[in-house]
């Protein structure tokens, strides 16, 4: 630590840290504009200066930018003391306002603006400028970014998160003398799938979520609860904001392990679905084809004639809904009727993952430990678009190995502009096996294209390249050997090596071959880090909960003699092929369906009840990594809706289990799971119970600014009615409550007196950049056997063989479209690529076809006529569909069948 003075005050600060981050860490309020911690300093705005002191006996010091200044022993700096420096902030606060727009009023950021806290901070309250300013014309980027560019103060900070942090390529600095334009050479959406970021990373108003615009509130009116996205297997930390009973926006929540500053694109706008008219808000009974709403009493009239004591039920869960709805399923059932939702394949993958963690030495890794690595194997993941935020720490990690030099030639890792310059066309170890190109490719050092087994064989190898005693491999390409030997070579040369695989090619044998990278690496006494990215938001909980798989569970309503199956928030039509799906519908057992929409299996169910959405409900995730995250329920929910667990739980009456009266709070439902399942204990401790009170409050929902709380029910009644109550969280849906800041947890906004923006999240972290003050959220339920004896995996695949005529289809997943219900909000749709079929060029001309013909291919008993997409990057004799898409749904993949036919004239 070095002893830094700031106004006259002596302060102990990190040995080398930039002052501007120090100081902020310190409570110290200097304003800023074009810093952020996540992309470091370049001294642009020049609206940090301060006064520095050669020392005690130098009276006239020197005027220089805090975020440019490196803290070191005995230096001395005025900060607020000295007139002519607060004078100088201040007066660049005007130059920067010069042609900004006096639009506070109807800016989306007013009131939630940094720019606006900076102004009042240097005490800038009066424009002297009286001329014409200039003005720019706004592009069009999409359906979620609205642009804005007379709002400018040129910061850079947006191409420098979007170019090259994000590695973007479609946004530019575009300027001519004092004109300085921020956006894309021509009208369009911006390519990146972390363009969303730009609207927290602009200090102004410059951009804005144009789905928060479509439906805008001034932010101190939303209330808002701290969430998780779950739109993959990251668990990304989200701020969820209601007003009128309607999801509005979504923001990033701070979380140092996890998402850092930012969220992908699917994250931030994908929750659209929630406001949807397909939302299912009362309970509805099939009568003679089509549903009628039912009353309380009908409702219970029917269940208690098909549930009742000794009834023998079958449960469906989900590994989209929480565990609490999962354990609630499978007590209501009995563990051996209870199916946790996953398909046969999926449930294979995760057992599998499971039981190389609870006996592999390897780091269980999080983002952040992959972000630190300087060396980094991917098997098998497009990781940008199955695990997106995996994938923007990965492009970071490239960084570390070539930032050696820049420490060396005495270059602060923080001064970003000259350490990119200094390591500029250089990138860390990043070696990667994939089915075809990715947008990591940039930043890859070699990488490698081929189907499944093929991957895991290169997996294999390297393994052995690292250590003998793992399997050997033999009949690879010359193309092969060479990456093995790189790949090899890099990791066991690197202070923090990582391995990277998953489930989205549905092939155990990568999962096995990752592992034996990893042991290979322990056994050399080398940090190895392991990530396996899972299927789904709560995959890897469900596997924790256990249970049989979807094809058992239908092949047991066929064969079980059960009175009913109730399925919870597991649309089987979007795992299963359709064929295998009716069957569940096809006999006389009655289906009782629970979920927050419409979709095919609520459509053919008898009895449909509503769900809460993730906005309505409280409940339990556990991420790739076996962290359990709690996610609070935004606003109460409308009609009969309640969440999935109370549902179970009320069905419980009529079977007349205990659990119906004991389990009256999501509390009791946690202790039951604690006790009951051997693998969760600790769940409870992801967040605080609901009993928790901070200086004897509730936290609440609503900002101490929120207004017009009587308004928005007058035209029901004109005087406020009593707020909801929450039983199940420590979080009020008031305005009343505790002012003091609540534990990480329950943390559902930024605010800090001076701060109104995002940027004040520095007053929330122990240290600018660092954990979050009291630890960051969630609790990790899998812990490494740290030295345990384990053996490598000896069976390694034998090469795919495929029949003359036949052609091996691949799995391709898409960060748009592959996920359902993000899938079904309209700006998502416009960024989907929608249905196709990929294929080598080479196998096109074999196989008569050209780019955009249509493609007619025999898949799992259907006959699907596709639009040819040339990839060049496949493997010849592979072919990849998109995951997920309308038409594709259940698609048995990889598999082989026959080569494409032309079809109908394009």
């Amino acid at each position: 630590m070095a002893k830094v003075t700031l106004d006259s005050t002596e302060y102990d600060l990190p040995t080398g840290a930039n002052l501007l981050q120090a100081a902020l860490g310190e409570g110290i309020d200097i304003p800023y504009f074009c810093w952020h911690p996540a992309l470091g300093s370049v001294g642009a705005c020049r609206q940090c200066a301060v006064r520095q002191y050669r020392d005690e006996n130098d009276e006239r010091g020197m005027l220089v930018m805090s975020c440019m200044v490196p803290c070191t022993d005995g230096t001395r700096f005025d900060v607020h003391n000295d007139e002519d420096i607060v004078k100088f902030r201040e007066t660049v606060t005007e130059w920067l306002m010069t042609n900004h727009p006096h639009d506070c009023p109807v800016c989306d950021e007013g009131g939630h603006c940094h720019l606006q806290d900076m102004t009042v901070m240097t005490g800038h309250n009066y424009r002297s400028y009286r001329f014409t300013k200039r003005t720019y014309k706004n592009q069009y980027l999409g359906p979620h970014i609205n642009h804005e560019m007379n709002r400018c103060i040129t910061c850079y900070r947006c191409v420098r998160f979007y170019d090259d942090y994000a590695g973007g390529k479609d946004l530019q600095a575009m300027a001519s003398h004092n004109h300085v334009y921020f956006g894309r050479h021509e009208e369009g959406t911006l390519d990146s799938e972390f363009s969303g970021n730009l609207i927290e990373v602009c200090p102004t108003g410059v951009f804005t979520d144009k789905t928060f615009k479509s439906h805008f509130i001034r932010k101190w009116d939303l209330q808002s609860a701290p969430s998780i996205c779950q739109g993959c297997s990251m668990g990304c930390n989200i701020i969820a904001s209601e007003r009128y009973g309607k999801l509005r926006l979504i923001n990033n929540r701070y979380h140092h392990d996890l998402n850092g500053y930012f969220i992908c694109d699917r994250g931030r706008f994908g929750y659209e679905y929630v406001n949807a008219e397909a939302r299912v808000k009362i309970p509805r009974l099939k009568d003679d084809g089509d549903f009628k709403d039912l009353t309380e009493d009908e409702l219970s009239t029917f269940l208690s004639g098909h549930i009742q004591p000794g009834s023998k039920l079958l449960g469906i869960g989900s590994p989209r809904a929480s565990l609490e709805s999962n354990f609630a399923l499978r007590t209501l059932v009995g563990s051996d009727n209870f199916s946790n939702g996953l398909t046969q394949r999926d449930s294979d993958l995760m057992s599998r993952i499971l039981a190389i963690r609870a006996e592999h030495p390897a780091n269980n890794a999080s983002i952040r430990d992959i972000e630190a690595s300087d060396a980094v194997l991917v098997l098998g993941e497009d990781l940008t678009n199955t695990a997106p935020r995996m994938a923007l720490a990965l492009r970071q990690s490239t960084r570390n190995e070539p930032m050696e030099s820049v420490t060396a030639m005495r270059i602060p890792e923080w001064s970003d502009k000259a350490a990119r310059l200094a390591t500029f066309g250089k990138s860390g170890p990043l070696f990667a096996a994939t089915p075809r190109g990715t947008k990591l490719d940039d930043v890859t050092t070699a990488k490698v294209h081929g189907d499944p087994v093929d991957i895991a064989r290169l997996g294999y190898a390297i393994a052995h390249a690292l250590d003998a005693e793992a399997p050997a491999v033999g009949g690879l390409s010359e193309e092969e050997s060479a990456f093995v030997t790189a790949a090899a070579a890099a990791l066991k040369g690197a202070k923090q090596p990582a391995i990277i695989s998953g489930t989205s090619l549905n092939e155990g044998k990568l999962l096995d071959a990752a592992a034996n990278v990893a042991l290979a690496l322990t056994q050399q006494d080398k940090p190895a880090q392991l990530a396996y990215v899972a299927p789904e938001g709560n995959a890897m909980g469900t596997a924790m909960v256990g249970g049989m798989s979807l094809e058992r569970a239908i092949e047991a309503a066929r064969t079980g003699d059960y009175d009913a199956v109730v399925i919870v928030e597991n649309d089987l039509y979007q795992n299963l092929l359709a064929s295998l799906a009716d069957s569940l519908f096809e006999g006389e057992i009655t289906v009782i369906a629970i979920d927050h929409s419409m979709g095919a299996t609520m459509d053919k169910a008898d009895l449909i009840l509503p769900a809460g959405a993730f906005s309505e409900s409280d409940g339990t995730l556990v991420n790739f990594e076996g962290r359990a995250q709690r996610f609070f329920q935004v606003y109460p929910a409308e009609a009969a809706i309640q969440e999935a667990w109370r549902w179970v739980r009320d069905l419980m009456e009529f079977a007349d289990q205990s659990q119906a009266n004991e389990w009256q709070t999501l509390d009791d439902v946690l202790f039951a799971m604690e006790k009951d399942v051997t693998s969760l204990q600790g769940v409870a401790e992801a967040a605080p119970l609901a009993a928790f009170r901070a200086v004897g409050g509730k936290i609440p929902r609503m900002s101490r600014r929120a207004s017009g709380r009587t308004a928005m029910q007058a035209h029901i009644e004109v005087s406020e009615d009593k707020p909801a109550e929450d039983p199940d969280t420590p979080l009020s849906f008031s305005m009343e409550g505790s002012a003091t800041t609540p534990p990480p947890a329950l943390l559902n906004r930024y605010y800090a007196p001076g701060w109104s923006s995002v940027s004040s999240l520095n007053r929330f972290q122990d240290e600018v950049g660092g954990p979050l003050r009291g630890g960051d959220p969630g609790v990790g339920l899998i812990q490494s056997p740290g030295d345990a004896s384990v053996s490598f995996y000896n069976h390694v695949p034998e090469a795919t063989r495929l029949t003359d005529g036949q052609v091996l289809f691949l799995p391709l997943h898409h960060v748009f479209g592959s996920e359902p219900w993000s899938a079904s909000c309209p700006g998502i749709q416009a960024r989907s690529p929608g249905p196709y079929l990929a294929v080598h060029p080479d196998d096109a001309g074999k196989w008569g076809l050209e780019e955009g013909d249509l493609a007619k291919i025999a898949l799992d008993g259907r006959d699907l006529t596709l639009p040819v997409q040339f990839t060049p990057s496949l493997k010849a004799g592979t072919a990849g569909l998109p995951v997920g898409f309308a038409g594709l749904e259940g698609a048995s993949l990889p598999t082989a069948a026959a080569a494409p036919t032309r079809g109908i004239e394009s």
